[in-house]
């Protein structure tokens, strides 16, 4: 309770304002006015000495300020002896002074906070309520003793309580405030509207006003003053306000004191028992009520005004820094997707040269069958790398919005559960898509990013299961679909249960575990599932299986035309960067067998390749003509826009990352061609491979998408539906 009832200030905190013997002079000086104004007119205006000392108490520390409070008090006991004050009020004058600025003091202390900063116009009217407290107090001990000691008719002593009152309230607010907006003036800095030759012309006309209106006894003019105030009070800092309120009650006050003025305009009705009070003391009534009503109006407007000052420049600094953070988490993104752009291209590139060789040397006719054993772990290896890199990548990237569009599911889960074969061929294990959807079903949904939360599924189902099934169960649910991944393997320890879709966490971490990976599977599916809006269920136990519960909220659209019979259902496309095997974006690709395209005039396909790099073109030269196709080599842009208005081909096989000129430009400006060059199926076979890789080559003009390291199969159904006609057709315009 001692600190929040505390009289000084705390001995930690910064004293602001002037030394300690400045208020004392200001007591002196406020002493020798109330002299003077009392033998010069005869009556007390305004009594000043209580708001210094009360400033002077919140201001300093103990030590100084009960060494002010000492000299106060004797200045005012010696005042009170030259004056003249008969006995006990000699000591009771200095007495009720000094406790009325304590006790304001101490309630501004307590109410108005440690700072006590006037700036806030809710704590200036907290100080007004406190200071009004202590001189009420104040003025009923004092007037009380007064009863006491001298008894005066109630008519009296009701009239000099209230004068005492309003004198003793109006010199706390105009000197206190003020003292404490003084002492924190560097806090306006920069806060005013007005520059400094409005500053002046605004305190000149204040004057000019008060002067011409206090001046003369012709017309009750008191509202005159209010509009200079007024403009001062919107205009300038609060101290500067402070000052021109002292200007106003020194020149008005001199003015009444001397009978100038509207205050002696006003008529004093009939009082009984106010006989005896000379009619200046019950003017001056008007004029104490005029002046606090300029303090209460003004000065709160001014820190009303301050503050909005301060909190839009506060906003304005806020949103600076707002924007120029943006700025910095958006040259951030864009760092990050460069980076993971140049990652994924960089780290593709040689693996397409280490799987395309690994799989010419083991399809190549009389190599020794422990070569060619060596050849497919090559490509085993370069998978697993893959898809190590691309688990990476897709964790890095973060959380992106989806692409809603028709699809059907049946056919993305048939396309997840391909890429688990290989895998798990050579072992007793079946993968089988139990699709219990409507036939032609068609649901809005992104089909990239269920491919990217299935396919780890399947993958972690096979890699545990040694033998019986890994099963894809697909069917519709009251809030859309649902789909179970399902398998017959080793089974979830329930310890892990709660952190399976953490990232990096795993069964078995130590140095003697079975089966390899970084537990980036199950953190992607989770992740991928959720941006589809749904959620994603886990039902294991060691040694019978798990069962993994995808719940998709995903809409019903019109169903799929029924297609004719001699004509197959094309599956919708898978991501290219889904998993080790290729797929074309924009153009769906299944990896076939077949040994060659067919060409309907009987010719030989022409292909021409695009790369700078010698591995990449070699590599995609020996599996095209493996298929039968003549295939044409270049090293940029610049040479492949010249060869296909040179020769005719089939399909371009293009890079994008090229010197001289990229893929995407060469791929605009042949379709800015005329002819039959404009209309050439156009393939990005690049290891540039993120979404929005594939969205920049569609938007050039390309056909499809395939991403290194590429396949003969892919090649092959590259080519096939090149030859067919079945591409995609461009974005931009064909002529005709």
């Amino acid at each position: 309770m001692r600190g929040r009832w505390r009289l000084f200030r705390h001995e930690a905190g910064r004293v602001a304002g002037p030394p300690p013997w400045v208020y004392v002079l200001l007591f002196a000086a406020s002493q020798l006015l109330g002299h003077w104004s009392v033998a010069t007119y005869g009556a007390v205006v305004v009594w000043l000495s209580n708001g210094v000392v009360a400033a002077a108490l919140l201001q300093l520390h103990r030590r100084p300020a009960t060494m002010v409070l000492a000299a106060c008090f004797a200045i005012n006991l010696f005042s009170n002896l030259f004056r003249g004050d008969p006995g006990v009020f000699l000591w009771i004058n200095p007495l009720l002074n000094l406790g009325e600025a304590s006790l304001a003091a101490v309630l501004a202390r307590r109410y108005c906070g440690a700072a006590l900063d006037m700036r806030r116009p809710r704590r200036l009217v907290l100080f007004t309520g406190c200071a009004a407290a202590a001189v009420a107090i104040t003025s009923l001990v004092g007037m009380g003793l007064l009863w006491l000691l001298r008894g005066p008719p109630a008519a009296v002593w009701f009239f000099q309580l209230q004068k005492f009152f309003v004198m003793e309230l109006m010199g706390l607010l105009l000197v206190t405030p003020i003292l404490l907006l003084l002492a924190r003036r560097h806090r306006f800095a920069g806060l005013a509207r007005a520059r400094w030759p409005e500053a002046v012309a605004l305190m000149t006309l204040m004057v000019f006003v008060t002067t011409w209106v206090f001046w003369q006894t012709d017309s009750p003019l008191l509202f005159l003053t209010v509009m200079p105030m007024l403009l001062i009070g919107l205009r300038l800092s609060p101290t500067m306000t402070a000052a021109a309120l002292i200007v106003l009650a020194a020149l008005s006050g001199a003015a009444t004191l001397t009978g100038h003025g509207p205050v002696h305009l006003a008529r004093l009705g009939a009082a009984p028992g106010l006989e005896s009070i000379p009619p200046i003391f019950r003017q001056l009534g008007v004029y104490n009520l005029y002046i606090l009503t300029m303090v209460a109006t003004v000065l709160p407007l001014s820190t009303v005004m301050t503050e909005r000052r301060r909190l839009e420049t506060r906003l304005r600094a806020r949103t600076a820094a707002a924007q120029e953070a943006r700025r910095r988490a958006e040259d951030a993104a864009s760092a990050r997707s460069r980076f993971l752009a140049m990652m994924s291209h960089e780290m593709r590139t040689p693996l397409n040269g280490v799987a395309g060789f690994a799989d010419l040397l083991a399809d190549r006719p009389g190599l020794d069958p422990e070569a060619v054993r060596h050849a497919r772990h090559i490509r085993q290896s370069s998978d697993a790398l893959l898809r190590l890199v691309e688990d990476i990548l897709d964790f890095a990237r973060g959380d992106d919005a989806v692409s809603p569009e028709p699809v059907d599911l049946a056919a993305v889960a048939r396309d997840a559960a391909a890429h688990g074969e290989a895998a798990a061929a050579g072992r007793t294990l079946s993968i089988v898509v139990d699709d219990r959807l409507p036939p032609r079903a068609r649901y809005l949904a992104d089909p990239r990013a269920l491919h990217q939360a299935l396919h780890p599924l399947v993958a972690n189902a096979v890699k545990f299961t040694s033998e019986g099934e890994v099963r894809l169960r697909l069917e519709r649910a009251a809030d859309g679909v649902t789909v179970q991944v399902s398998d017959t393997g080793c089974g979830i320890a329930h310890d892990l249960l709660p952190r399976l879709f953490e990232a990096f966490a795993q069964g078995d971490a130590s140095i003697s575990r079975v089966h390899s990976g970084v537990g980036l599977g199950l953190a992607l599916a989770a992740r991928h599932v959720r941006r589809l809006g749904g959620r994603i269920d886990v039902d294991s136990r060691p040694g019978e299986g798990s069962t993994f519960t995808l719940h998709l909220p995903l809409p019903r659209i019109a169903d799929a035309p029924e297609t004719p019979p001699s004509a197959p259902e094309v599956d919708p496309p898978a991501a290219s960067a889904a998993g080790s095997t290729p797929a074309m974006a924009g153009a769906p690709v299944t990896p076939g067998t077949e040994p060659q395209p067919d060409d309907p005039d009987g010719q030989a396909p022409r292909v021409l390749v695009v790369d700078d790099h010698p591995v990449n073109r070699e590599v995609a030269r020996i599996m095209l003509e493996a298929l039968g196709c003549e295939v044409a080599e270049v090293g940029d842009g610049v040479e492949a826009l010249d060869a296909v208005q040179a020769l005719p081909f089939d399909l371009v096989l293009m890079d994008v990352r090229m010197p001289r000129m990229d893929g995407l430009e060469a791929t605009r400006r042949i379709r800015a061609l005329t002819g039959e060059p404009r209309g050439l199926a156009i393939v990005a076979m690049t290891a540039d491979a993120m979404p929005e890789d594939v969205e920049r080559c569609l938007a050039s003009g390309m056909n499809a998408h395939l991403a290194k390291p590429i396949n003969q199969a892919g090649l092959f159904a590259v080519v096939t539906r090149a030859l067919a006609g079945d591409l995609p057709p461009p974005r931009l315009p064909v002529a005709a």
